[in-house]
């Protein structure tokens, strides 16, 4: 576990006790059922900005805090218990971008707008149905951009996206045109937009585009740690009060062995998810591979803890009025995005020369 600083502990205890009041799962149910466009409750976002959250990785001198990596993961595992919806972790990766690599009138005109919540931004990477930031098709000609990004997180309220192109990350304002936005409807009744960019004004930023892709990486990462032990914890306490055969579940042996076995598990998924946060925190050269060990474990975990969490809950797990589906339906959109844990196994295995 990471050992955090006063204003970490009193920024996680901040968020959780903001999420558990303002923003349970039943106020993700209802922004489900109501279906807005934005894929989140915008009243929410604001509040969240109002808090300081959407600016935790932007510099003080542009509107933000510079808490850094670990702290956002700390915000979003709190928004991961509840599967509180928000743009948080596609705007901190995209303002990311924009703080290593844009220009010094790039960071003036749009970090402030960003830390404030008034601009959502996002990152279009990819161009199929799996995680291959290598298969880009996107090019760029005389400043124009074109090319059409497949499920992009918070694609349908985005105003500003970071794309990879041919040659690199490019900065596209959607309000200056050449952005057609599809809506693709998933499993996890979160916003995941088709955008098709035609000729874009597009900026050329000079950061590497793995960089940031590993940033949003450790970023879904710390909010799959959130959904996995609030399963967990959910879990654990319907065992201890539901009663069948006439003894209470938490006595047989059987379901203690699988309790036991998803808490060291989860043990785990903490130490390499804040382990990759706090790489990318202190500018370690092994970031890339501490962001595939956390992304690998984080998805078998979350996929083990939500399955379990619906399987333990027996029938009422499989109904809707039951928030069992809710969590594993994000878990395995969580578990796709930024690639599998087969992908990024053998992206380690790549970088350690095998």
């Amino acid at each position: 576990m990471a050992a955090l600083n006063d204003e970490q502990t009193m920024l996680r205890d901040m968020v959780r006790e903001w999420a558990d009041n303002e923003s349970p799962v039943t106020a993700f149910r209802q922004m489900r059922n109501a279906a807005p466009a934005e894929g989140y409750d915008p009243t929410a976002w604001a509040t969240m900005a109002e808090m300081g959250l959407a600016g935790i990785v932007i510099p003080e001198e542009f509107g933000g805090t510079a808490f850094g990596y670990l702290s956002l993961g700390l915000v979003l595992e709190q928004l991961g218990r509840n599967l509180a919806a928000s743009p948080l972790a596609s705007t901190s990766a995209a303002a990311s971008a924009i703080v290593l690599g844009g220009s010094a009138d790039d960071k003036a005109k749009w970090l402030p707008k960003i830390a404030t919540g008034e601009v959502v931004a996002t990152l279009a990477i990819d161009e199929g149905p799996n995680h291959d930031p290598t298969k880009v098709t996107t090019s760029v000609t005389d400043g124009k951009l074109s090319g059409t990004k497949a499920f992009v997180a918070e694609g349908d309220s985005a105003g500003l996206f970071i794309v990879s192109a041919t040659d690199g990350l490019y900065l596209v304002d959607a309000a200056a045109g050449g952005v057609t936005r599809s809506t693709r409807k998933m499993a996890d009744a979160r916003s995941h937009a088709e955008v098709a960019f035609n000729a874009a004004p597009a900026t050329k930023l000079d950061v590497g585009t793995q960089a940031i892709i590993d940033r949003a990486t450790a970023a879904s990462c710390a909010e799959m740690l959130g959904l996995a032990v609030r399963a967990f914890e959910t879990t654990n306490d319907y065992l201890k009060t539901r009663v069948q055969f006439g003894q209470v579940l938490s006595t047989f042996q059987a379901l203690q062995h699988r309790m036991a076995k998803m808490f060291t598990e989860l043990e785990l998924m903490r130490s390499v998810v804040e382990g990759a946060l706090e790489a990318i925190d202190s500018g370690r050269s092994d970031v890339d591979q501490a962001v595939c060990l956390a992304k690998a474990v984080a998805s078998e975990t979350s996929r083990l803890v939500s399955r379990e969490m619906v399987q333990l809950h027996g029938g009422i797990g499989m109904t809707d009025e039951y928030d069992a589906g809710f969590y594993i339906k994000r878990a395995a959109v969580l578990e796709t995005m930024w690639g599998s844990a087969s992908y990024h196994r053998e992206r380690f295995a790549r970088l350690n020369g095998y």
